[in-house]
């Protein structure tokens, strides 16, 4: 991104609370700037360590997380904030191979966004991530499908009387599969769903995505059925306890 591109004072509602964790302090300054134009609160760090004890504190809506920082890396960092927290996390990164791409979705990253990038793109992104960890606040809804149990007001999902530890988007992934159960819902309902866009023939995210689910799981990961070429089919009827 260039300074000439981060030149108007578009806004949003909100303040959402972001912690941009980057070595980049030139690249900081000028997002922090960016971002506080369209309504966005942003608190940036440039070490591994310090970033993840701010992450842990839980005072932010979204982490914007680079790969190479000092201290511990992105992918560690991550790791670590999964264990405690399910905070919505966007990698930002130069590292664009595609198997970085799935090691930081495979670490819980909620989207992925090379570097360099558009700068609408990003606040694009943050508005897309945050409206999937926010919309099911006010619904009361209950739905029941074989061994999940789906409560969307605290988005949690519940396996045999334990809770899935589930990023916002895998949460957002299984969410629309059990409340589509017994229909295949195709990959590019699904991106376009949670990623606002179709899916590319060589986008993986939402396979990579729907493979942790599974193994989150366990012995029920068999529920979601891959449909070659189409998509994915919950198997299971669905219930709805709650609805209006």
């Amino acid at each position: 991104m260039t300074d000439d591109r981060f030149n108007d004072d578009r806004t949003i509602d909100s303040e959402p609370s972001i912690l941009l964790i980057d070595d980049d302090i030139e690249l900081c300054e000028l997002m922090r700037e960016f971002l506080a134009r369209r309504g966005f609160r942003l608190e940036t760090t440039h070490d591994g360590l310090r970033g993840l004890a701010r992450a842990l504190k839980g005072e932010h809506d979204l982490i914007l997380l680079d790969v190479m920082i000092p201290g511990i890396d992105g992918f560690e960092l991550l790791r670590r904030l999964r264990r405690q927290s399910e905070v919505p996390v966007i990698m930002l990164t130069a590292r664009t191979a595609q198997a970085d791409r799935i090691a930081g979705l495979d670490s819980g990253a909620d989207d992925y966004l090379p570097k360099p990038f558009g700068p609408e793109e990003l606040p694009a992104r943050i508005r897309a991530v945050l409206r999937r960890s926010n919309r099911a606040r006010k619904d009361v809804r209950i739905f029941k499908a074989g061994p999940i149990t789906l409560i969307p007001a605290e988005r949690r999902a519940i396996r045999d009387g334990s809770a899935l530890q589930l990023t916002t988007i895998e949460y957002d992934i299984l969410e629309l599969l059990v409340q589509a159960a017994g229909r295949i819902v195709s990959r590019d309902e699904l991106s376009s769903t949670i990623h606002r866009r179709r899916a590319s023939p060589f986008d993986r995210s939402i396979d990579v995505h729907v493979s942790s689910i599974r193994k989150k799981m366990g012995t029920d990961g068999d529920s979601i059925v891959t449909v070659r070429g189409v998509g994915y089919l919950f198997r299971s009827g669905v219930e709805v306890d709650g609805a209006k």
